[in-house]
């Protein structure tokens, strides 16, 4: 399975975020990991994802980038992790 750190740059609005992680769920991915932090002028938000699937990561970037208050979405990193089975 992959992992991927995503970025997302948006407009703070109480819903933003739910919707965000809606996408993320519908699209077959796992969060792993979600900070949410506000800009110093409390009209934006940045939030870091890293989430997990072995789906193309090109698809979830397309519908986040859709979004109404999303501004700008990027992939910062992808990396294979390996699942472990234990008894």
């Amino acid at each position: 399975m992959m992992q991927h750190q995503v970025a997302v740059q948006a407009r703070f609005n109480p819903e933003t975020l739910e919707r965000v992680l809606r996408v993320v769920r519908h699209r077959g991915f796992q969060i792993c990991s979600v900070n949410m932090e506000t800009a110093t002028d409390a009209q934006n938000i940045s939030i870091e994802l890293t989430v997990a699937s072995p789906r193309p990561v090109d698809l979830l970037f397309s519908q986040l980038s859709k979004l109404v208050d999303v501004a700008h979405v990027a992939i910062c990193q992808s990396t294979t992790t390996s699942q472990q089975i234990r008894a």
